[in-house]
């Protein structure tokens, strides 16, 4: 199989997990709010429903995560720079791509980069982080039923 038609495979991956998580999102956020909405209930019952939700709200966090990455990977499918580390320039093997299809960087790279974290006298490097400033279009708010 070629790389581009790998590429393409990816893509619509990538688009129905980024549906899919449209779809959960949309039912924590009503589901968050209908657990801000309710009231009564003893002690116990706040306490459970303040575990609940808090689980709810970290779950959530990770697949708005998730989510964003996918958003980010399609972009650079768009522009021509998906399966490409942003970090060597060399194209990331598509093993690496099947494992993880939003990734921005190559094992090698990813390996320099936690070795670099780990070290105490590591100091960032603020100019590899992209220009947010660039709105590639939210999604619209219907979408997560806020609307």
């Amino acid at each position: 199989m070629s790389r581009k038609t790998e590429i393409q495979r990816l893509k619509a991956v990538l688009l129905k997990r980024r549906d899919a998580l449209r779809k959960a999102l949309a039912g924590d956020l009503s589901a968050l709010t209908d657990f801000r909405d309710q009231g009564g209930g003893d002690e116990v019952d706040f306490a459970l429903d303040s575990a609940h939700l808090e689980m709810s709200s970290q779950l959530a966090e990770m697949e708005s995560r998730e989510l964003e990455q996918i958003e980010k990977a399609l972009e650079r499918m768009y522009d021509g720079t998906y399966g490409v580390c942003e970090v060597t320039g060399k194209s990331i093997p598509l093993e690496r791509l099947r494992a993880l299809p939003y990734t921005t960087v190559c094992v090698e790279a990813q390996r320099e980069l936690e070795r670099q974290r780990e070290n105490p006298d590591y100091e960032p490097d603020w100019s590899r982080i992209p220009d947010m400033s660039v709105d590639f279009g939210a999604a619209p708010l219907g979408d997560f039923g806020l609307v």
